[in-house]
């Protein structure tokens, strides 16, 4: 069996150290690195599956290195950090991360949420694949195709579009989507599920015979004319 490679990177090395521990003891591979500078050498170098990200580091902090990796990968990032302020949270999501969990933390908890993680990043090997007007979602390849141009989406960004398109017109609350797309009770705020529509709607025009609606007081539906 092929063993799933994760980086923990903090600054703070007895944080590393004890993560690696209880990651070791599920089986996982773990990588460690106490700067963004550091942590990207290693991304380049090793092929990684997860990264478990801190924001608060010297030479780069973990929203700079978030933005570097997504210039070139959709792997699955979870932020970590001590800051629990709602616009901590949405800045590291907006970016691109696929979870945030603040200091203190349960190990785990933070076990729980990286098997979620990685459990909807690997596709799945029955074939399922969603098609409409201009649109392919393929959710064996975790590819979207828009318009004929094949559209980078992060994992959470594609499971929530995923999920919504495989239900069309049926509207769905935030907790909803919040369960079925993270999978678990999400410590966080509704802002999440927001956040993440709007990038959707960022990377596929409106123009179309469906489109993600805002059913105001509610929550959102992927509506098919």
């Amino acid at each position: 069996m092929i063993e799933t490679r994760i980086l923990v990177v903090d600054d703070d090395s007895n944080i590393c150290d004890l993560i690696e521990l209880y990651l070791q003891k599920e089986g996982y591979k773990v990588f460690k690195a106490y700067n963004g500078s550091e942590a990207l050498k290693v991304f380049k170098e090793k092929q990684i599956d997860l990264i478990v990200l801190d924001i608060m580091m010297p030479e780069l902090d973990g929203y700079e290195v978030l933005k570097e990796i997504r210039k070139s990968s959709q792997i699955p990032v979870l932020m970590l950090t001590a800051k629990g302020e709602t616009f901590d949270r949405v800045l590291g999501l907006e970016l691109g991360a696929d979870d945030y969990i603040v200091k203190p933390f349960e190990p785990k908890e933070l076990i729980a949420r990286i098997r979620a993680v990685l459990r909807r990043y690997k596709p799945q090997s029955q074939n399922r694949v969603i098609e409409f007007t201009n649109l392919k979602i393929d959710a064996d390849s975790y590819i979207v195709v828009f318009n004929g141009k094949e559209i980078e989406m992060p994992p959470k960004e594609f499971e929530l579009l995923y999920f919504l398109a495989s239900n069309p017109n049926k509207v769905f609350t935030r907790d909803q989507l919040l369960y079925e797309v993270w999978g678990y009770d999400y410590p966080g705020d509704s802002r999440t599920v927001d956040v993440h529509i709007k990038r959707i709607r960022e990377k596929l025009s409106e123009e179309n015979e469906w489109h993600i609606k805002t059913v105001w007081g509610v929550g959102y539906k992927f509506e098919v004319k």
